[in-house]
């Protein structure tokens, strides 16, 4: 209580004599007054955490109605303020319609010291909670702002791309499941961003899952929390991912990589729309916005048994199948332009350009790594380009580097010496990239380079 601040109103100096000196030492500051005229000229000199406030100023009167006004008034100045009311009547109903009215306490006159300093502490604690509440509730609604904002635009204007849309758009409204499906790289978390951001609980947050990258043994923890003592490591609470959601959208990428106890377990949830962390009994109810996302095909999953059935009518109420790049071509000029401007401004390179061909190449490509894989080649491009102007070249492709070396006419040792040159200019240097290239471990990588001195 040491950096409390507190106010005292009450009409009778002695009174307030009585408090400067009993609370003077426990807290920050203490200031008195005499009249609840001067109250809310007072609140906007100082943050007070607590007022201690008298019922009755007027003599002859114990009504406790100027107390209630006067609390009233605090409150709709600030309700973060805790109001504790001071009285020689000890009316129980007045106690009762003083706390109803949003005080947080109630002590008679006179009072017993250490009663008085423990009500205020409570007083301030109180207070203290509310300004960390606010505090948090304001973070959280820029964070939201800030992770909603439209950072990542949707580009494309082909008619197979608008056809998506305005399905993203009708669906996004409702509460329905969803479950994107698309190859690597097609965009599908933009489109489950898009879906949240048009819904209508775009001002609560949207948490993501990687379904795949969550290891079993921490699946429950990871996913539902658990409480302090629950295992060996559980040294707090913590609240799982689909809590953490709640009132929001929940995105569960690559959900067809669960393995089957994982799925039964999610499938409970969202069942029941309730979940119990690990260590409780008390099920918390849940209210979600499910999407979901896989490259997967999973109706041969759960012809082959390795997807629950059940799981899977849960999950797709609507689906949603993005076309890769390939089937969208007239999109990658547009796509190639945002790209194109986000890395010279990274990069520092205003002044460049991409030739016509060059683009005309990359509609040709077909894009196995999809917008993805665009995505790179752009960034690689204006990264390693010397001259103003990025042109056919500067755009080097598998298929390319096996071009290069059919028509090589050198010895089957310089051709595989050419070939792995290529895959590392291509990947930057990144061996682990060059050896996954290549279909070759990296000690086999490592031993060749060395051997051809590259």
């Amino acid at each position: 209580m040491k950096e409390a601040k507190i106010l005292i109103v009450d009409d009778n100096r002695s009174i307030l004599s009585a408090l400067k000196l009993l609370l003077s030492n426990t807290c920050k500051k203490l200031k008195c007054i005499s009249s609840p005229n001067a109250l809310l000229t007072e609140l906007k000199l100082d943050n007070y955490d607590v007022v201690l406030l008298d019922m009755n100023f007027k003599a002859g009167i114990n009504t406790g109605n100027e107390g209630i006004y006067w609390l009233n008034q605090i409150l709709e100045y600030n309700s973060g303020i805790s109001v504790v009311m001071i009285t020689a009547y000890g009316d129980v109903e007045l106690a009762v319609k003083a706390v109803r009215s949003g005080a947080v306490d109630f002590v008679l006159k006179p009072w017993e010291n250490g009663k008085m300093i423990a009500t205020i502490e409570m007083a301030w604690k109180l207070s203290h909670s509310k300004k960390e509440v606010k505090q948090l509730k304001l973070k959280e609604n820029e964070l939201i702002s800030e992770i909603n904002a439209k950072k990542n635009p949707i580009i494309g204007s082909s008619s197979v791309w608008k056809k998506l849309m305005r399905v993203v758009e009708k669906v996004a409204s409702t509460h329905a499941n969803i479950l994107i499906t698309g190859e690597n790289g097609t965009g599908k978390e933009l489109i489950a961003r898009e879906i949240h951001r048009l819904s209508n609980r775009c001002q609560n947050v949207m948490v993501s899952v990687d379904m795949g990258s969550i290891a079993e043994s921490l699946f429950e923890s990871e996913l539902f929390g658990h409480k302090k003592g629950a295992f060996t490591d559980a040294k707090a609470d913590r609240m799982g991912k689909i809590e953490a959601a709640n009132k929001g959208t929940l995105f569960l990428d690559e959900i067809g990589n669960l393995s089957q106890a994982m799925q039964t377990k999610l499938l409970t949830v969202l069942q029941n729309r309730t979940l119990t962390r690990l260590g409780e009994n008390t099920p918390t109810d849940l209210d979600i916005r499910l999407v979901c996302a896989t490259n997967n095909n999973l109706t041969q999953m759960v012809s082959s048994g390795t997807f629950r059935e059940d799981l899977l009518y849960r999950i797709n109420t609507i689906q949603i199948e993005l076309p890769p790049l390939r089937n969208r071509t007239a999109d990658i000029p547009d796509l190639v332009a945002h790209f194109f401007k986000i890395y010279t401004e990274k990069y520092n390179k205003k002044g460049l350009k991409i030739s016509a061909t060059a683009i005309s190449k990359l509609q040709n490509y077909t894009w196995p790594g999809n917008v993805r894989e665009l995505q790179h080649a752009i960034e690689k491009a204006v990264i390693l380009c010397d001259s103003h102007l990025i042109g056919v070249n500067d755009f080097v492709f598998k298929m390319d580097e096996f071009s290069k070396v059919e028509a090589y006419g050198g010895t089957l040792e310089d051709m595989e010496k050419q070939l792995i040159k290529s895959a590392i200019e291509k990947q930057m240097g990144n061996l682990s990239a060059v050896s996954n290239q290549l279909g070759i471990t990296r000690q086999t990588l490592y031993n060749k380079i060395k051997k051809y001195g590259i």
